[in-house]
Protein backbone atom coordinates (compact mmCIF):
# COMPACT_ATOMS: atom_id res chain seq x y z
CA UNK A 1 0.00 0.00 0.00
CA UNK A 2 1.31 3.49 -0.68
CA UNK A 3 2.70 5.72 2.41
CA UNK A 4 0.28 8.90 3.03
CA UNK A 5 3.10 11.35 1.43
CA UNK A 6 2.48 9.42 -1.93
CA UNK A 7 -1.45 9.40 -1.62
CA UNK A 8 -0.67 12.79 -0.84
CA UNK A 9 1.12 13.83 -4.27
CA UNK A 10 -1.74 11.20 -6.11
CA UNK A 11 -4.12 13.26 -4.71
CA UNK A 12 -2.63 16.63 -5.48
CA UNK A 13 -1.81 15.88 -8.99
CA UNK A 14 -5.42 14.61 -9.65
CA UNK A 15 -6.97 17.93 -8.44
CA UNK A 16 -4.67 19.88 -10.95
CA UNK A 17 -5.90 17.54 -13.58
CA UNK A 18 -9.49 18.59 -12.68
CA UNK A 19 -8.77 22.38 -11.66
CA UNK A 20 -8.78 24.30 -15.43
CA UNK A 21 -12.86 22.00 -15.68
CA UNK A 22 -13.84 24.28 -12.53
CA UNK A 23 -11.90 27.30 -13.55
CA UNK A 24 -13.53 27.37 -16.43
CA UNK A 25 -17.11 27.62 -14.50
CA UNK A 26 -15.87 30.43 -12.31
CA UNK A 27 -14.45 27.84 -9.65
CA UNK A 28 -12.01 26.75 -8.23
CA UNK A 29 -11.27 23.33 -5.35
CA UNK A 30 -8.49 23.05 -2.28
CA UNK A 31 -7.51 20.00 -0.69
CA UNK A 32 -7.97 20.50 2.73
CA UNK A 33 -6.76 17.30 4.00
CA UNK A 34 -7.17 13.56 3.54
CA UNK A 35 -8.40 11.71 6.89
CA UNK A 36 -6.57 8.31 8.44
CA UNK A 37 -9.37 6.66 6.89
CA UNK A 38 -8.73 7.44 3.20
CA UNK A 39 -11.08 10.47 2.53
CA UNK A 40 -10.66 13.02 1.08
CA UNK A 41 -11.94 16.67 2.08
CA UNK A 42 -11.79 19.80 -0.31
CA UNK A 43 -13.45 22.91 -0.31
CA UNK A 44 -15.22 24.23 -3.73
CA UNK A 45 -14.62 27.87 -4.14
CA UNK A 46 -16.27 30.69 -6.25
CA UNK A 47 -19.03 29.25 -8.44
CA UNK A 48 -18.29 25.75 -7.38
CA UNK A 49 -18.83 26.30 -3.96
CA UNK A 50 -22.26 28.15 -4.05
CA UNK A 51 -23.76 26.08 -7.40
CA UNK A 52 -26.80 23.63 -6.76
CA UNK A 53 -25.01 21.22 -9.04
CA UNK A 54 -21.73 21.59 -7.12
CA UNK A 55 -22.81 17.81 -5.15
CA UNK A 56 -23.17 16.42 -8.65
CA UNK A 57 -20.23 17.64 -9.59
CA UNK A 58 -18.10 17.08 -6.35
CA UNK A 59 -19.41 12.96 -6.80
CA UNK A 60 -19.46 12.49 -10.60
CA UNK A 61 -16.49 14.60 -11.47
CA UNK A 62 -13.88 15.03 -8.50
CA UNK A 63 -14.79 11.60 -7.03
CA UNK A 64 -14.37 9.90 -9.91
CA UNK A 65 -11.31 11.52 -11.42
CA UNK A 66 -9.18 11.21 -7.85
CA UNK A 67 -10.62 7.54 -7.32
CA UNK A 68 -9.71 6.35 -10.55
CA UNK A 69 -6.39 7.89 -10.01
CA UNK A 70 -5.99 6.91 -6.25
CA UNK A 71 -7.93 3.56 -6.06
CA UNK A 72 -7.22 3.79 -2.46
CA UNK A 73 -9.44 7.01 -1.39
CA UNK A 74 -12.58 5.56 0.15
CA UNK A 75 -14.50 8.70 -0.56
CA UNK A 76 -14.11 12.61 -1.54
CA UNK A 77 -16.63 15.28 0.45
CA UNK A 78 -16.60 18.57 0.53
CA UNK A 79 -16.34 20.55 3.64
CA UNK A 80 -17.52 24.45 4.25
CA UNK A 81 -14.66 26.27 6.08
CA UNK A 82 -15.85 29.40 7.65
Amino acid sequence: MATKEEILSKVTASIEIIRPYLQNDGGDISLVEITDDLTVKVKLHGACGSCPYSLMTLKNGVEQTIRRDVPEIKEVVAVDLA
